[in-house]
């Protein structure tokens, strides 16, 4: 396939797919179910939690508080057939599999954690504004 540079990122890109292409707002474009996969519940927990460091699976599972190990196994699948994380498995006994970001789900971490920063930061903001409107319509 043809290499080329996208203008915007400066990224080395080697698919062979212009990125003009693809619209998250159209139905049929496969980017809105990597967005969905990056955005989901699990998927941006899981891709903030490997952002500091590689984690096995049940490490990662106590980080992602409240996530199942179904839940957390499909989230993993997920991010690994888009490209995001990388599953490694060590030739040991017992076996061993690592999880860790690829430089594209690094770079997608670096801007979720971005917005995470900017939620938590807001957050009693966020409260007040809940408690003013549960209170106009009648505590709901």
């Amino acid at each position: 396939m043809a290499s080329d540079t996208d203008t915007d990122t400066g990224s080395s890109r080697t698919d062979g797919f212009d990125s003009l292409a693809f619209d998250v707002f159209s139905r049929a474009c496969p980017s809105r179910s990597t967005l969905e996969h990056v955005t989901g519940r699990w998927g941006g927990l899981t891709i903030g939690a490997l952002y500091e460091e590689s984690l096995r699976f049940n490490e990662l599972r106590r980080r992602v508080d409240g996530v199942s190990e179904k839940m957390l196994s499909q989230t993993l699948h997920a991010l690994e057939r888009d490209g995001l994380v990388l599953r490694e498995a060590q030739p040991v006994n017992p076996p061993r599999v690592d999880y860790e970001l690829t430089p594209f789900g690094r770079e997608v971490a670096e801007k979720l954690l971005g917005l995470i920063h900017c939620v938590e930061g807001r957050m009693g903001e966020v409260l007040a504004s809940r408690a003013r409107y549960d209170e106009a319509r009648g505590g709901r």
